[in-house]
């Protein structure tokens, strides 16, 4: 029944597993079902005739179970050239084991029309009703017993196999749906990470530079500082690497604190005057995090772009500025500034970014209101 079961035999969307139901032994004990209704035809016959009609008979009969056969292994392999031939076939079979086994002719019926009417859905229940008069009127035309058994049989049937190729064409667009959030989970989680190493590796290099050109500095003059410096630079390598993991692994250690302090640092190795607040408890929890991001790269920006002399941070509880007096401008289409748009736009925020009058660069994040 599951090999035989139209209406998904046309549907090929391509799944991160395949429907249990239609491979393996299941399919086949399921086919298996309907060949009842054969059997039930030749013992019909077998009842009612004799001699060489008996003989007939049976051999449409096994002739039907070989074209059902026929049948199944083509809706299993989706051609649908065979399908259409042997319902042909099956049709043919049908009509020649009406005038032997009347009435009970319709069980074999009862198959062809479980296997057609869920391939036409416009027309399946038209076909169904159809099939279930015909086993009542034409035994009785023939004057016969009407097949009400066999009405019964046909209507429950083709409807239950109709029901089970609904579930097959459901169940399969749940597991294409499922197989498209998996992938865009992944191209997010690739997103994620090509964002979050941006702006680690961006601060975290642009302050090794600048604290690597201050040490050369202070070591060409002969002053023991720039051994601290260097330490610094160690320092501040292994942080990088760290950073690094804990991106790819998904665990980021971002805090509003800690980037005023790292950026604090990176202005002064940079000759920048820092003008950043040294407490955070104004800013609204929810934000800090977010707060922390937009700070790394803004100072990043400056330290990078700017040529700055003075760098102020402005913080509020829903509110963060970065301003300079730079005359250079931090690229505003750059990746960085793009994905801090995202995270902000993510978090419901909005950011700005653009020169000052008469110089400067302002970077600007609100929550919940336009900054």
């Amino acid at each position: 029944m599951a090999g035989s079961v139209p209406g998904v035999d046309g549907h090929r969307g391509r799944t991160d597993r395949p429907d249990r139901w239609l491979l393996g032994w299941r399919r086949f004990v399921l086919d298996a079902g309907l060949l009842v209704y054969p059997l039930v035809t030749g013992a019909g016959i077998a009842q009612d005739a004799t001699g060489a009609e008996l003989a007939l008979g049976w051999g449409i009969v096994a002739a039907f179970c070989a074209g059902y056969g026929l049948a199944a292994w083509a809706a299993a392999r989706q051609s649908a050239g065979w399908f259409r031939a042997s319902i042909v076939v099956l049709t043919l079979l049908f009509l020649a084991a009406l005038p032997i086994a009347h009435a009970n002719a319709f069980f074999l019926a009862t198959v062809i029309v479980s296997l057609t009417a869920p391939r036409l859905p416009r027309y399946g229940i038209a076909l169904v009703a159809a099939g279930g008069a015909a086993a009542l009127v034409v035994p009785w035309i023939g004057q016969h017993e009407p097949g009400w058994a066999q009405a019964v049989a046909l209507v429950f049937t083709a409807l239950m196999v109709y029901a089970f190729a609904e579930a097959i064409r459901a169940n399969r667009a749940l597991v294409e749906a499922h197989a498209e959030v998996v992938r865009l989970a992944s191209e997010a989680e690739r997103s994620r990470i090509a964002r979050d190493l941006h702006d680690l590796l961006g601060h975290s290099l642009t302050a090794i530079t600048v604290k690597s050109n201050l040490a050369r500095r202070l070591a060409v003059k002969g002053v023991e500082r720039s051994v601290d410096e260097i330490t610094a630079v160690e320092t501040l390598s292994r942080q990088a690497l760290a950073d690094v993991r804990a991106a790819v692994s998904g665990y980021r250690d971002v805090t509003l604190a800690g980037e005023l302090a790292r950026g604090r640092e990176l202005l002064r190795a940079a000759g920048i005057l820092a003008d950043l607040p040294t407490a955070v408890d104004v800013v609204d929890g929810a934000h800090q995090e977010l707060f922390g991001w937009v700070v790394r790269e803004g100072l990043t920006n400056v330290v990078r772009h700017a040529c700055a002399t003075r760098c102020t941070v402005v913080l509020t509880a829903s509110e963060l500025e970065v301003l300079d007096d730079g005359v250079g401008a931090p690229a505003s289409a750059g990746s960085g500034l793009n994905g801090l748009r995202e995270r902000v736009a993510e978090a419901g925020g909005r950011l700005e970014a653009g020169p000052l009058d008469p110089r400067g660069w302002r970077l600007a994040v609100a929550m919940g209101a336009p900054a």
